[in-house]
């Protein structure tokens, strides 16, 4: 990534993992990113470096060990990016950051997922059997093709997919007093979250959303990324009060 997490930078992103995803996940995005913003990938138990650790099924209980992990860098000005599960989490993790009384961050991107007030079309998908949750995936795209068409990929994802989707279908939204965090959400416009979905991300800021959408499906993020990559620099840059390229 740009920069080892021992190493100071001036800005960090905070980057949280979709269903199925890792630290990995992220790591196309690095070369699009200003090399002033320390891109800071997560991996959650279970996923990427920490596949040795049991699973957590639970997006509190996924949030907690995310601020667990991150809370002595909090002193340097820093963003939270999130992509579907990531996206809820961002918001969770930022919740529990400002309850916590830490540095809050200076922006939320919510990425291919309708805002939290909005329940989960993921409740009991974890419990399908095998055949009928692929099909699930396959129509919400719910994990890349990649995966999807390797037998041996998907039986080692398998229960990874089925605790974050556990995750995601038990999380009921309860409502808290609005993030004083401006929000920008991305969206695909052949995703399954709908431009009405995305809209109510506005219940859970202060400051007016911003919505960008791009052409593509769940996975938009992939086919966007220098694009995502200079919108997320620029907002960053410019809300820790350093220079904007250009």
């Amino acid at each position: 990534m740009n920069k080892p997490n021992n190493i100071s930078v001036p800005v960090r992103l905070f980057c949280l993992p979709f269903a199925g995803g890792s630290y990995y996940s992220y790591y196309p995005l690095e070369k699009h990113m200003d090399p002033r913003i320390g891109l800071t990938p997560i991996d959650l138990p279970g996923h990427g470096r920490r596949m040795q650790e049991p699973l957590l099924g639970d997006l509190d209980d996924m949030c907690t060990d995310i601020y667990d992990r991150i809370r002595d860098q909090l002193h340097v000005p820093y963003g939270i990016l999130g992509h579907s599960m990531g996206a809820t989490l961002g918001y969770l993790l930022a919740q529990k950051i400002i309850d916590r009384g830490a540095p809050r961050p200076l922006h939320l991107f919510a990425s291919g997922r309708q805002g939290p007030p909005v329940p989960s079309r993921m409740k009991d998908v974890h419990l399908l059997p095998k055949p009928d949750f692929i099909k699930h995936l396959q129509l919400y795209g719910g994990i890349p093709d990649s995966v999807l068409g390797e037998k041996e990929l998907l039986d080692l994802f398998e229960p990874i997919l089925r605790a974050d989707f556990k995750a995601l279908g038990n999380y009921t939204y309860q409502k808290e007093t609005p993030l004083a965090v401006p929000i920008t959400v991305f969206l695909g416009t052949a995703d399954t979250t709908t431009y009405e979905e995305a809209l109510t991300w506005q219940a859970v800021t202060t400051t007016k959303i911003c919505i960008h959408r791009f052409s593509g499906d769940h996975f938009f993020i992939f086919d966007h990324l220098q694009d995502m990559g200079r919108m997320i620099s620029e907002t960053v840059l410019t809300e820790a009060g350093l220079p904007v390229p250009g």
